[in-house]
């Protein structure tokens, strides 16, 4: 909740704010008692080493349940943490394979990891965009370099070629000597693994620097805050997308009532993840409920068994390492300056 994707932290914290309210004013039973839920709330500043600190303090709380943390690069370590602890923990945001894939009983996710992000987006660039020239760019990031290889794999897979691929770092505001080396190639597809913060100033230097290519990304800039922090440079349709997750039919009413609600209560627009995060910590109260005890040692299987629960973002099972079965992509572009959805794809 500090740091320059604070905005996508406070969704977050927004999103379970939302579900404990919703749980306290309806009085869940759990083990024949009323239960009333509390929301600890720990920045770590999507900053690792103060990932740690804040699992720790959370584990040294107490707490019965963790529903975080925002990114890949803060939740794999913390779940070491967690998982000494016995604690269960489920993820709503973050997508790098490697955190449900250590063999820890108590890591959970709600959402698509970046191989199936990653490889949708870069056969997208080849198939649907006719990208001939790609150049990547990633964040050196757990999350930004992880979803720019399965970009680049996916890219591969479909008989693309990367032509340039270049890195910079999670604070960095200037891109002027990595986008002029992209410059050279004549890129008509850049992809950038990394978050919004960065991602706005290098579309207006790109934009600068007359580079008129797609900019693609995954569901660190697909956010609503996006064409602001890019100040008026993006073009209608040039950025595209994925958000791990996707409702289609019936279930786009439960998603447009959540996003009306949630404006409603904290007049503010979700920019991401809220609505997973609202589902996550439903999740981990209706595994106690059913294990009649919200002792994370009792209730640990019942969340593991967790199928067919229907939330706002989908219908949610785990897999063997905790994953969502069957996770959606809802592939986005921008008109306009607001989020337009281009397709929901499995």
């Amino acid at each position: 909740t500090s740091g320059a994707i604070a905005h996508l932290g406070k969704d977050n914290e927004n999103g379970a704010r939302m579900a404990i309210d919703e749980l306290n004013a309806k009085g869940v039973m759990i083990g024949g008692k009323k239960a009333k839920f509390e929301l600890l709330a720990e920045d770590d500043a999507g900053d690792p080493k103060q990932g740690t600190a804040a699992a720790q303090k959370l584990v040294d709380s107490k707490v019965n349940g963790v529903v975080g943390h925002l990114n890949s690069g803060t939740s794999i370590p913390a779940s070491k943490v967690y998982s000494d602890a016995g604690i269960p923990q489920i993820s709503p945001s973050a997508t790098n394979p490697k955190f449900t894939r250590q063999g820890y009983k108590t890591t959970f996710r709600v959402v698509a990891d970046d191989v199936h992000l990653g490889g949708t987006l870069g056969r997208y660039a080849v198939e649907q965009l006719k990208g001939k020239v790609i150049a990547v760019i990633d964040d050196r990031t757990a999350y930004g370099q992880g979803v720019a290889d399965e970009f680049e794999k996916g890219v591969k897979g479909k008989g693309g070629a990367i032509a340039k691929r270049e890195f910079t770092n999670d604070k960095a505001t200037d891109f002027t000597a990595i986008l002029t080396n992209i410059k050279a190639v004549k890129p008509d597809v850049v992809f950038f693994g990394g978050m919004d913060a960065v991602a706005g100033p290098m579309i207006r230097q790109m934009k600068q620097l007359g580079i008129n290519a797609k900019f693609m990304g995954g569901d660190g800039i697909c956010s609503s805050e996006l064409p602001k922090l890019a100040a008026g440079a993006m073009a209608d349709g040039q950025v595209v997308c994925a958000e791990a997750g996707g409702v289609e039919g019936e279930q786009k009413a439960g998603m447009e009532k959540f996003r009306a609600d949630f404006k409603k209560k904290f007049n503010a627009d979700v920019q991401v993840y809220a609505p997973y995060v609202y589902d996550a910590t439903n999740v981990l109260v209706a595994a106690m409920v059913k294990a009649g005890s919200a002792d994370p040692a009792k209730y640990l299987p019942a969340l593991a068994a967790t199928s067919g629960y229907k939330g706002v973002t989908g219908t949610i099972s785990f897999d063997e390492k905790g994953d969502v079965k069957n996770g959606a992509l809802t592939l986005y572009t921008y008109k306009g300056g607001n989020r337009d959805q281009i397709a929901v794809v499995r």
